[in-house]
Parts: structure tokens; C-alpha cells; sequence
């Protein structure tokens, strides 16, 4: 679990999460040792940047896919975090509406299973 320190209160979440720096990024090119890890600025290879301007990353929650030992190519930073609005597309995250996505982190446990049924 990451969250901004800067827009979050850490006491509303559990002790054990991570707060978003400056520099903080996350490597999603396939061909690089640290594919699907955290990295920090400056980075060269592709990466996605943890602190965004607009609130959707304000809280991640991660999950275990092709972590942390990643096979290049089967997908990188699946994150559960804030949508935009209903219905509008991620790049391949689960989004949630903010208070729901707050509603799972104050009850989330490390080594928690996500099931999804249609």
C-alpha cells in the first residue's frame, strides 16, 4: 500500500503503508532488470510515475501479479486505485470509487486475496 503523504492522513491507514516520495516511480519496461519494481527518479528505462498531479494515485494498493520476481511481457503495475469516474478505462489497474477504495485499505491485511467474480 503506497499513499501521498501530502494528501493523506497516514493515521487513517494501516501502519504498515508507504509513503509516495518526490522521486518515486515505478519501472514497467520489460527489458529492464527492475521491470515491475519500484524505482526512483531519475530513471532512464519506462517507468510510470507514483506521484501524480491528478488524485488517482494518491492511494495505491498493490498487488503480487508478476511480482516480484518478473517474467518480461506478462504485465507490470497492477495497481487497485481511484477512478476517474465510472466506467472509464485504466491501463490494465482495478479502479474504485475513492471512499470504496479507502473502505478496502482500512481493512486490508498484507497477503490479502483479490477475487473478482462477474
Amino acid at each position: 500500500m503506497l499513499y501521498r503523504p501530502d494528501r493523506l492522513n497516514p493515521r487513517a491507514l494501516p501502519r504498515w503503508a508507504r509513503p509516495i516520495g518526490l522521486r518515486d516511480l515505478w519501472c514497467d519496461d520489460p527489458a529492464h532488470p527492475a521491470y515491475n519494481l519500484p524505482v526512483r527518479a531519475p530513471f532512464k528505462a519506462s517507468h510510470e510515475a507514483l506521484r501524480r498531479a491528478d488524485p488517482l494515485y494518491d492511494l495505491i494498493l498493490t498487488t503480487d501479479w508478476n511480482f516480484p520476481t518478473a517474467i518480461p511481457g506478462k504485465g507490470s503495475a497492477i495497481f487497485l486505485h481511484s477512478w476517474r469516474r465510472p466506467g472509464y478505462p485504466t491501463a490494465g489497474c482495478l479502479a474504485f470509487a475513492r471512499e470504496h477504495l479507502f473502505w478496502i485499505a482500512q481493512r486490508l491485511q498484507p497477503g490479502a486475496r483479490i477475487l473478482i467474480r462477474s
